[in-house]
């Protein structure tokens, strides 16, 4: 049983048609800023990839080089595995509707081949409500894949709610968990991280990080801008040593907060589409968050640089083409910058 309100779900399907510009517009960020003056020696990359899930595509998507490089460039990629990583569906009927998740090896594998992220120097999260899709065997075949795959993951419960990786030179503390769930508590919290709270978390857990980044599972889903319940969640993670925070499942691009030197970006849209074949337009915007984060000796683990960048979601028959919003044109490329403009007013026209 998921533990969604009931005012959430009566708003589903209006906001999944037409998702909201509504809500608290004030006191964000611009989506790009260079925190330090003069840029240390030495950076290392990390970029934020919003949710992938192989609903919109039946086989890899076509991505734009421009995409590919910037994926190429990082020293480590962040994502959200939205869909269990499974040979046959358990949930066949569900499934076929895009109700339940679900992706085979082979997708994954060509999927990340064609947008040139390296397996080596990626991470996904399996701290969302459609990770149980296809029962408790195949969140286990989920793992087992990710782990033949060399893939390093995030946000289960056996790992603890703070998870260490390498990124170049750094180490970084990575609290992935998710507000949502779509099976029974019991289950869900005995494989899936739901741990919110940051006092709870283990302080040797997070002692010797060079910076702790947050990868929450939050908000609600077709809406720009971040409820309030959402935004004080930030501002608690961040009161609690949290320096960087890359939100998911709303499935639009939402804004990014300044809290203190921490950064949060509440939402990045998707990455592959998780909804509907036929999704609405301004659901197919998708952002990548670049950092870069300094590995000098005085400054280490502090944030040197942030971008947005945005991308569209294209369909191209069974699957999608990425392109850089930069690289539309007519009636699409205006649309999607006054999307854009209202989400981000700071954004360049």
């Amino acid at each position: 049983m998921s533990n969604y309100p009931l005012s959430y779900r009566l708003s589903w399907l209006p906001r999944f048609l037409k998702p909201s510009l509504g809500g608290d517009t004030n006191g964000f960020a611009a989506p790009a800023a260079s925190l330090m003056d003069p840029p240390p020696a030495r950076m290392v990359r990390l970029a934020f990839i919003g949710d992938l899930s192989a609903v919109a595509n039946r086989t890899a998507p076509e991505c734009d080089p421009a995409i590919a490089a910037l994926l190429a460039s990082a020293d480590l990629v962040i994502g959200n595995c939205e869909s269990p990583i499974v040979e046959r569906p358990s949930a066949v009927m569900g499934t076929r509707l895009g109700t339940h998740h679900a992706m085979t090896e082979r997708f994954l594998v060509d999927a990340l081949t064609a947008v040139g992220i390296a397996r080596d120097r990626l991470v996904l999260s399996l701290a969302n409500n459609h990770v149980l899709d296809q029962g408790t065997a195949g969140f286990e075949e989920t793992v087992a894949a990710l782990k033949r795959l060399g893939i390093r993951t995030i946000g289960t419960s056996a790992g603890g709610p703070v998870q260490r990786h390498a990124a170049g030179l750094l180490t970084i503390g990575f609290a992935a968990f998710t507000l949502w769930r779509n099976a029974d508590e019991p289950e869900f919290r005995a494989r899936v991280s739901m741990a919110s709270d940051p006092a709870e978390w283990p302080r040797e857990a997070i002692a010797d990080v060079d910076l702790l980044c947050a990868v929450p599972h939050w908000d609600w889903e077709f809406r720009h801008f971040p409820r309030q319940p959402t935004r004080a969640l930030a501002r608690r993670l961040a009161g609690h040593g949290v320096r960087l925070v890359a939100g998911h499942h709303a499935h639009v691009v939402q804004p990014v907060d300044r809290i203190g030197d921490s950064v949060v970006a509440y939402g990045l849209g998707d990455f592959l589409g998780t909804a509907f074949v036929k999704q609405p337009w301004p659901g197919r915007i998708g952002s990548i968050l670049a950092v870069d984060v300094s590995a000098d000796a005085a400054t280490r683990g502090m944030i040197a640089a942030y971008r947005l960048h945005f991308f569209m979601r294209l369909g191209a028959g069974g699957h999608e083409r990425l392109v850089p919003v930069e690289a539309l044109d007519g009636a699409m490329k205006r649309r999607v910058a006054a999307r854009l403009k209202a989400v981000f007013p700071d954004q360049p026209g």
